[in-house]
């Protein structure tokens, strides 16, 4: 059965609101297809994840995001963002690169973060496949494993180095492009989702990273609402 929306869920954290809303924002004005959004938010998963919460969290979503193939009902396609993006393509363009012989497909980021802490002071973990869970196409009936009771008892590096696959063949890997790190890679114009990982724009000391100019513009219209005649 064709899929026609794009199911997407997206990491919220009430520390970083406004995130969540300018990165829905951005995807909708450029999206040339449906799109259906999902915040990962704790408050709506009651009874469903019930995990405490690590020291190591920088986020609410660190481990709930593993949830989406289990509340898309295991059926198509979703994906998943953290909050702290900006879309800078049609959606339809990552979309169109899904294949069915992986069971997901990310960015294989291969580097070491440049700073020991991010925003909020909080500390930059280093580990392998890291921020490749940060946006995922997940197809979501191979991620069966993804049970809510696998999602609430693994470890964190079972749930982002991905070992709930049977093996790493069935990772599928995007383009750099979908998944650029703001500090972390040069400034790129062709970067089609942008991603703040130190920290967002609307944090004071991050206001004039790369692309935060493109961040504010999206706020603005955002709240933009049309004036009375």
């Amino acid at each position: 059965m064709q899929q026609h929306n794009v199911r997407i869920f997206v990491g919220f954290d009430p520390k970083e609101v406004v995130a969540y809303h300018v990165l829905v924002q951005s995807i909708i004005e450029k999206s040339s297809i449906p799109v259906e959004f999902s915040p990962i938010a704790l408050s709506n998963l009651g009874g469903i994840f019930t995990r405490e919460r690590n020291a190591l969290q920088s986020t609410e979503f660190s481990f709930s995001r593993f949830l989406a193939p289990y509340l898309s009902d295991y059926r198509g396609w979703s994906l998943f963002m953290d909050c702290d993006m900006l879309m800078r393509a049609d959606i339809a363009e990552l979309w169109a690169l899904r294949d069915d012989r992986y069971a997901i497909m990310c960015v294989k980021h291969d580097y070491q973060p440049k700073i020991d802490t991010k925003f909020l002071g909080q500390t930059q973990t280093k580990y392998e496949k890291k921020n490749w869970s940060s946006f995922i196409l997940f197809n979501n009936d191979e991620c069966r494993a993804l049970t809510p009771d696998y999602v609430n008892t693994a470890t964190g590096l079972q749930l982002h180095q991905f070992k709930w696959l049977e093996n790493e063949d069935l990772i599928g890997e995007l383009p750099v492009t979908w998944n650029y790190l703001v500090n972390e890679y040069d400034y790129r114009e062709d970067a089609k989702n942008i991603h703040f990982t130190d920290g967002g724009p609307y944090f004071e000391e991050y206001k004039n990273d790369d692309y935060a100019e493109e961040w504010f513009a999206a706020r603005e219209r955002l709240l933009f609402v049309q004036p009375r005649a």
